[in-house]
């Protein structure tokens, strides 16, 4: 297994859509819910994510091809969303595209697991895009096998941390959450940086 890519892989994708910022929105649309019924958003949240990974993944490609346009250029155009993002970060606005800012209210598991918290906080079009060019990306089987682990990793992590999203909100100062957002951030616009010359250099040869 190619762990380099593996590594690539999944920093790219935890810097996008990092389960520890997503954190307080979490906390907030699960307010006054019972500790059962937060465990059972956390788990519900998890399989969505998890389904719509592989959903994106496998069938990413071919949703690129029947539109004719190739990976080159959704990787440009990938990087250029995903320096947003980053961008984003660095200047304290966030994950903008990924996030979706609730009123704090209290509902059932059955009205957030899906959307927003899945879909678009924590699979939004960042991460879309990351996992479509990524997966373009992959040679050979050992880069495949690095891909899907990292996304195994990623989405048994952020389980992990939504399940124990109660105790470490208790933990989280806010100026940790701010210093995890810059510094994923700049990860995040190197990473978009380089997929964006990587398309160039294919689709403008003359830059190379």
């Amino acid at each position: 297994m190619d762990i380099e890519f593996l590594i690539k892989v999944f920093g790219a994708h935890f810097a996008i859509a990092n389960p520890f910022a997503n954190l307080p929105v979490f906390l907030s649309l699960t307010s006054g819910l019972p500790p059962s019924e937060v465990r059972k958003t956390a788990l519900a949240t998890t399989f969505y994510a998890g389904l719509m990974c592989v959903a994106v993944a496998l069938a990413g490609l071919q949703i690129l091809a029947f539109f004719g346009i190739g990976i080159d250029a959704f990787r440009l155009a990938g990087g250029i969303v995903i320096l947003s993002i980053g961008l984003g970060m660095l200047e304290g606005r966030g994950a903008l595209p990924q996030e979706t800012h609730g009123t704090g209210a209290a509902v059932s598991s059955q009205d957030i697991s899906f959307y927003p918290m899945a879909f678009p906080m924590i699979i939004g079009p960042g991460t879309i895009s990351t996992l479509v060019v990524f997966l373009g990306q992959a040679k050979g089987e050992e880069q495949v096998l690095a891909f899907w682990v990292a996304m195994a990793v990623l989405v048994t992590l952020t389980g992990l941390v939504l399940l124990a999203a109660p105790m470490i909100g208790r933990h989280m100062s806010q100026k940790l959450r701010v210093i995890m957002t810059r510094l994923m951030g700049m990860i995040l616009a190197a990473i978009a940086v380089e997929m964006i010359a990587d398309g160039m250099k294919t689709l403008l040869p003359g830059l190379a």
